[in-house]
C-alpha cells in the first residue's frame, strides 16, 4: 500500500486540499497521511473543523512576527523530520505558500516524488505576488506530477521545459470545495447562520465583499484601499462587508482611515461556510486575494482585483475579473461602474468560469493512484 503524505499549512491550502484528501482516502490502495504546518493557525483550524479533517501530524510552526527566512528554515527542518518518520511514496503540496515550497524541497532532498496541486500559475513578476511567485517556481522543477488547473497553467509549465508527460489539466479543486460547502450549508443552514445579524441591517443596499491581505499592498497600498472604501461607502446606497485579515499590517490602517463607519462592516475572518454565504449574498467582490478570483466566478460574482498583476489571467481573459491595482481613484471608478451600469455588470456576472467543474479532486486521486501502481 502506497503512502501519500499531504502537506499544507494555510487556510487557502486547506480549502483546496480537503477535497483531494477525501478523494485519496476513497482509493483503497492508498494510505493517506496529512501533515499541517499551521502557517496560519486560527484560519487553518476553521477549515479543518468544517471539513471534518483531523491532521495526523501538526507542526504548529507559526510564531508572532516570524520572518520569511526563519519560517522557511523551520518548515524545511520540521517537514524533513516528518518525512524521515513517515517514509512516504509521494508528497502532495498545493499552490504557492512557504509550506508548499519547503515541503517540495524537503521531499526532493529525500528523492521522494512530489505532486503539485494548482501547478503552473505565473504572474511573470517575482515580486507580485511576493513571495508566492517564486515559491511556485521553486516547486516546478522538483515536481514529478503537475496538476494544472487550466490549459493556460499547463502551457506556462511547458514553456519552462517541464516534461509534458508530467503535466495534467485537472481543473481547480477550489470549485470542488465551494460546491461541497454550498451543499452542506443548504442542508445545514446553521453552519452559516452567524451572518444573519450581520446581513439583516444591510438589506436594500448594494453589497461589496472586501478582502485584502497581500504583502505587496502593505503600507501605501493598504492606505489607498482604505480611502477608496470610505469613498465607496459615501455613495449612500452601498455597504461593504469586510472580513479583516489578522495580519497586523491590515487592521491598524483600517482603524486609522475607515474608523467606525456603519456602512463599512468590519468583522472577524469568516470560516469557509460563512465566507461562501457572504460570497453568494454580495453583488461584487473587491479583493487582492488569489483564491477569490477563482471562487467568485463560480457564483457569478464580478471580482475587481486590487493588484497590478495576477497569476490567474484566465479570469481576466474570460471577463469575470478585472485588474484595478491599488490606485484609490481607479478602485472607486471601477466599483461605481459595476454598480451603476447594469450592462457592464451583467457582462462580468455572466462570463464563463474558466477554473473547473467540481471534479478536479477525483481526477487528481486517480492520477496519483495510477502513478503508485506503476
Amino acid at each position: 500500500m502506497a503512502t501519500i503524505l499531504v502537506v499544507f499549512g494555510t487556510r487557502p491550502e486547506a480549502i483546496k486540499l480537503f477535497p483531494v484528501v477525501r478523494a485519496l482516502a476513497a482509493m483503497p490502495e492508498l494510505r493517506v497521511r496529512t501533515c499541517v504546518t499551521a502557517q496560519h493557525r486560527g484560519l487553518l483550524d476553521q477549515v479543518l473543523a468544517v471539513a471534518g479533517l483531523t491532521p495526523d501530524i501538526d507542526l504548529d510552526i507559526m510564531e508572532p512576527g516570524q520572518t520569511l527566512d526563519r519560517l522557511t528554515a523551520r518548515l524545511l527542518t520540521g517537514l524533513g523530520e516528518v518525512m524521515d518518520r513517515e517514509r512516504p511514496d509521494w508528497v502532495v503540496v498545493q499552490g504557492d505558500t512557504a509550506t508548499a515550497m519547503a515541503g517540495a524541497l524537503a521531499a526532493y532532498y529525500r528523492k521522494v516524488p512530489v505532486a503539485h496541486v494548482e501547478a503552473g500559475l505565473r504572474s511573470g513578476d517575482i515580486y507580485h505576488p511576493w513571495p508566492e511567485e517564486v515559491n511556485r517556481r521553486i516547486v516546478a522543477p522538483i515536481a514529478r506530477a503537475h496538476f494544472a488547473p487550466t490549459d493556460t497553467a499547463a502551457d506556462a509549465l511547458r514553456r519552462e521545459n517541464i516534461d509534458p508527460k508530467l503535466i495534467h489539466v485537472t481543473g481547480n479543486t477550489v470549485v470542488d470545495a465551494l460546491q461541497w460547502t454550498q451543499a452542506r450549508v443548504a442542508a445545514e443552514p446553521a453552519l452559516a447562520a452567524g451572518l444573519d445579524d450581520v446581513l439583516a441591517p444591510l438589506a436594500g443596499k448594494r453589497l461589496v465583499l472586501v478582502t485584502t491581505h497581500r504583502r505587496e499592498n502593505f503600507g501605501g497600498g493598504m492606505a489607498a484601499i482604505a480611502r477608496a472604501l470610505v469613498r465607496i461607502a459615501d455613495r449612500g446606497d452601498t455597504a461593504l462587508l469586510f472580513p479583516v485579515h489578522p495580519n497586523p499590517q491590515v487592521g491598524p490602517v483600517m482603524d486609522a482611515i475607515v474608523g467606525d463607519r456603519p456602512e463599512i462592516v468590519r468583522i472577524a475572518p469568516l470560516d469557509y461556510p460563512h465566507f461562501v454565504r457572504a460570497l453568494a449574498a454580495c453583488d461584487l467582490v473587491l479583493s487582492d486575494s488569489g483564491g477569490v478570483q477563482e471562487e467568485a466566478p463560480a457564483l457569478g460574482k464580478p471580482v475587481l482585483v486590487m493588484r497590478e498583476t495576477t497569476e490567474r489571467p484566465e479570469g481576466v481573459a474570460a471577463g469575470t475579473a478585472r485588474l484595478v491595482g491599488t490606485d484609490e481613484d481607479r478602485i472607486v471608478h471601477e466599483v461605481s461602474t459595476l454598480l451603476d451600469d447594469s450592462d457592464v455588470y451583467a457582462a462580468m456576472a455572466r462570463a464563463h468560469n474558466p477554473f473547473g467543474d467540481g471534479h478536479a479532486a477525483a481526477r487528481i486521486a486517480e492520477l496519483l493512484a495510477d502513478a503508485c501502481r506503476h
